[in-house]
This record gives C-alpha cells, structure tokens and sequence, in this order.
C-alpha cells in the first residue's frame, strides 16, 4: 500500500502486480491504472531496481530476465501522477518474484533513483492521516521527511510504528523481514 497527496488530500494507493507471462527473454513490463508521464517513468526505475535486488538477494532466481508483468494502480478512472509510489511499485514486484507476501497493516511512500535512494515527498501529514483512515499500523517514509513528521501534532501520530529510510534495502528489510525494530 502506497499513501499519495491529492487536492483532495491524502489518500492510500495500491499497487498490484501480476505475471501475465513467463519464458526465456521475455522480461518485460506493462503498465495501466491511468498513470501519468512522472509515474510511468517511476513505474520503469522501479522495475530496474526491483532487478537489481532481487540480484542481490536471490542470485538464481531469475524471475525478472523471464517474465512479463503486468503493474495496476487500482481506480483506473482515478489520473494518477507523481513520483512517491515508487518504493511501493518495488516493494509488489519483489513480492511477487520472491513469492513472498509484505507484512499486512504497512504502508509506504517515497520516490526511488535508480540506485535505491529513497528522495523526500510532499503532504506527510495527508498521508499520515490517509494511513491512519486505513487502519494502518506501519508506516515507512524518507528519512529527509523526519522534520515533517517531528512538527505533526501527538494525536495524528499517536499508535503509528514509523520508519524513516534512506535506501530501498531498508524498506526490504521492513516488508520482508522477520525482525524489524521501530526507528523514531
């Protein structure tokens, strides 16, 4: 689950992805959920990034080189645009390549470069409220986005476990892994 601003103010944002074919060279990526221009070219990086960490973590597996996949931001009639679900957009191709499920009650948000630098975003505190109407518990966002977060009032923060990252390899960590320790 990624958290976005809108005008109308924060809301939660899926992010699915599927295997839509599988076989030597076929690796590839198909993108809908009416994205714009800033998304479709976050959308790519994450899939490179996704490539590269399934590298390091799964030397064998070959998933990404062999199959096409298919990524959708639900409410299709919804334009969506920016660059903060790309730490999401890695986080389900790597679930869906490693078989692994993400640890339910997370959310996420930040852009992502090429070398798995998570960059700061906009509305943290729409987004916090966004995942608090969700119910959830977990929430991960840049580490140059602390201050943001600091100035919040208790109330909008009170029961929220919040992660600050500055690498993807942290978020891996968070979604994948068995013990993780709350950072703030």
């Amino acid at each position: 689950m990624g958290l976005a601003w809108t005008a109308m103010g924060g809301s939660t944002l899926y992010v699915e992805t599927a295997l839509v074919e599988q076989g030597e060279g076929k690796g590839a990526l198909l993108l809908t959920g009416q994205l714009g221009d800033v998304m479709k070219e976050s959308a790519q990086i994450a899939h490179t990034v996704a490539r590269a960490i399934l590298l390091q973590k799964e030397p064998d597996n070959p998933f990404f080189a062999d199959s096409k996949l298919h990524l959708h931001v639900p409410a299709g009639a919804t334009p969506k645009d920016g660059p903060s679900a790309g730490c999401t957009m890695i986080t389900s191709m790597l679930s869906l390549a490693m078989k692994k499920h993400v640890k339910k009650e997370l959310a996420m948000t930040g852009e992502v470069t090429l070398t798995g630098r998570i960059l700061p975003i906009g509305g943290v505190k729409e987004k916090i409220i966004a995942a608090r109407r969700s119910e959830v518990k977990t929430i991960i966002f840049p580490s140059a986005n602390r201050r943001d977060f600091d100035e919040l009032a208790a109330n909008v923060k009170e029961g929220l476990e919040v992660h600050v990252v500055d690498d993807y390899n942290q978020i891996f960590e968070l979604a994948f892994g068995s013990n993780s320790k709350p950072q703030i």
